[in-house]
């Protein structure tokens, strides 16, 4: 399960570097803004419509309201960050979006959103109760959650529909031909300018899914959670390979799969295996398992 919300965060930083060529730093505020937002509709600690929630959905199924909170609201931020980390950026300097401003402004967003979500709802963790109370089962000795099966199997399910729209449909192809030759693709009749507000809005409803999957699961999310399941999720991307998708999704679950084995022998140092590992691939093959050496070619 880990290792799918991995593959999801790991797969949105891929479509932007591997469309736009930066590291977008609002990825993890996305993926804590859902999360937040999950638990906030949750426990009728949003700042607005508490009461319409709990009337509509009734109080078993304020989580489902949680989960159309959080697709809805990230996917409209996403949008909104779009607008300051690419085309406002691309309108007033140009070429010399490429690559520092895009990076520095996305990397605002990311604090802006933390210190919101610390002035709003505070520092200290926020629980909620799973909606699926101890749903699991055994199979030998070994015990099997049932909402982490789920989200794995939904994690898997979204970002294999993605590939397939990235390999067969008109999007796809207008995805693919700008991330290999922007130029060649806009005098082909591409709009760009679209195109990219499309692929924020997936990279938001990635993120999304991800923390609504994350916050089902562990129960307790805070202002912080974004930047450590990013940073492991970004390994999972360098492992794979930029600007790979398939790539993003073999090093996710096993950077996840890694982590959890890595717990289960000593927690204090889970993440020295995962950084390790991935030092030791980048000394030998720079360019990950899957990836390229030119970052703009062979992409998806």
């Amino acid at each position: 399960m880990l290792g799918g919300v991995y593959v999801m965060v790991a797969v949105a930083f891929t479509l932007i570097i591997g469309m736009l060529n930066f590291l977008n730093f609002t990825i993890p505020a996305l993926f804590m803004f859902a999360a937040v937002l999950m638990w906030a509709t949750m426990t009728g600690s949003l700042p607005i419509g508490n009461d319409l929630m709990l009337a509509v959905f009734g109080p078993d199924l304020l989580w489902v309201a949680g989960i159309i909170v959080a697709l809805a609201v990230t996917a409209v931020v996403s949008l909104i960050i779009e607008r300051f980390t690419y085309r406002y950026m691309k309108a007033k300097y140009g070429d010399a979006t490429e690559h520092a401003l895009p990076l520095v402004s996305s990397l605002g967003f990311l604090i802006i959103f933390e210190h919101l979500v610390i002035g709003t709802w505070g520092s200290d963790p926020l629980a909620i109760k799973s909606p699926f109370g101890d749903a699991s089962f055994h199979v030998g000795e070994i015990l099997f959650s049932v909402p982490q099966i789920l989200s794995l199997f939904i994690s898997l399910g979204v970002v294999t529909l993605l590939t397939l729209m990235l390999r067969t449909s008109k999007l796809g192809r207008a995805l693919r031909s700008i991330a290999e030759r922007p130029d060649t693709a806009i005098l082909m009749g591409v709009k760009v300018e679209h195109i990219v507000s499309v692929v924020y809005v997936i990279t938001g409803l990635l993120c999304a899914i991800a923390g609504i999957l994350f916050t089902i699961n562990y129960t307790i999310v805070d202002a912080y959670i974004g930047d450590t399941v990013a940073t492991v999720a970004i390994a999972g991307m360098v492992l794979g390979g930029l600007g790979n998708v398939w790539g993003a999704i073999v090093g996710g679950l096993f950077i996840g799969i890694l982590e959890v084995m890595s717990i289960w022998f000593d927690a204090d140092f889970a993440k020295i295996p995962i950084w390790g590992m991935l030092l030791a691939i980048l000394v030998f093959k720079p360019t990950g398992l899957f990836g390229h050496t030119a970052i703009g070619k062979g992409k998806f």
